[in-house]
């Protein structure tokens, strides 16, 4: 996958979303005519944006590159766009319009700040997630609540960090924790496009891409499909191997010096059976923490 297709094409984008908007969602009357598909036809798009159809054709088969940012909010209005999507589509506008520098990213490291955050916040399951999902830094409840089959040390190195797309694509035990995995895993996947946009020159981001179609069917679907998502918030139900039966709302912090790292935190209502779960947890992972650390210093004594 060439780093200059990896969040797709403004063309793909316009005809997947085109696809999704009928007729009678756009307020078109459709006279009882037989049409091939339910979403919208170039020439209905066209008229609703205020375009020609013929500039529309050419927009969407990619022979034309300098759409105005007003054609653009046009076209986002009339495919019902949420502002996720509609930035999106500005990103892909904006892609291919000018020179472009194609250079491997430097490694990711966890931005301090967020880093001190995370070891702050108390009893809470939490991370550092870098642009490309890579996990940066997890506390020891955010390790033993997505990842205890996992080395706590893994998001040390860059060559031993889980990546949380390839977890919860190619990780079965992953896909065991998501009680509604297929929600967990769009909203995975529409995040990553979402930054795919944000960062086209990325080769080590295309490589993953690359990666998860080959190896996850349900991932080179979900793909195609061209859906984005914000990387803010969200509710899950997750069956633990260890506490059982969990809801948490899983949340996204990002700041002004974080360009696509987010700290991922899992809550609990106040007081939920959930909670308390949590709370066994921290137990848990602190019980064994201790017993990895009496062991490695008996095997120190010992050697």
């Amino acid at each position: 996958m060439t780093t200059s297709k990896i969040a797709g094409t403004l063309g793909e984008f316009l005809q997947a979303h085109r696809a999704r908007v009928t007729p009678a969602q756009a307020g078109l009357s459709r006279y009882g005519d037989r049409r091939r598909v339910e979403g919208l036809r170039r020439e209905e798009l066209a008229l609703l944006a205020g375009v020609s159809s013929s500039y529309y054709t050419r927009l969407e088969q990619g022979q034309s590159r300098h759409a105005s940012p007003q054609v653009l909010d046009a076209l986002a209005a009339a495919l019902r766009l949420d502002d996720t999507e509609r930035l999106h589509l500005h990103s892909l506008a904006a892609d291919g319009t000018g020179p472009r520098r194609i250079r491997r990213p430097a490694v990711e490291k966890p931005e301090p700040g967020l880093l001190e955050l995370m070891h702050a916040i108390g009893p809470v399951p939490a991370m550092i997630v870098g642009a490309r999902k890579d996990v940066l830094a997890w506390n020891p409840l955010g390790h033993a609540l997505l990842a205890g089959h996992l080395p706590a040390d893994a998001p040390a190195s860059p060559a031993t960090r889980p990546n949380i797309a390839k977890l919860v694509f190619l990780d079965p035990e992953l896909r065991e924790l998501f009680v509604d995995w297929q929600t967990k895993a769009r909203a995975d996947v529409g995040c990553l496009r979402l930054f795919a946009g944000r960062f086209p020159d990325d080769p080590a981001l295309a490589e993953l891409v690359g990666a998860l179609a080959v190896g996850s069917p349900d991932f080179a679907a979900m793909w195609a499909d061209h859906r984005v998502t914000t990387c803010a918030s969200s509710p899950h139900e997750l069956r633990h191997p260890l506490v059982g039966h969990l809801t948490l709302t899983e949340q996204a912090l990002s700041t002004a010096d974080t360009i696509g790292q987010r700290l991922v935190t899992y809550t609990a209502a106040a007081g939920s059976p959930s909670a308390e779960a949590l709370t066994l947890l921290a137990h848990l992972a602190g019980d064994a923490r201790g017993s990895a650390t009496r062991a490695s210093r008996r095997e120190s004594q010992t050697i």
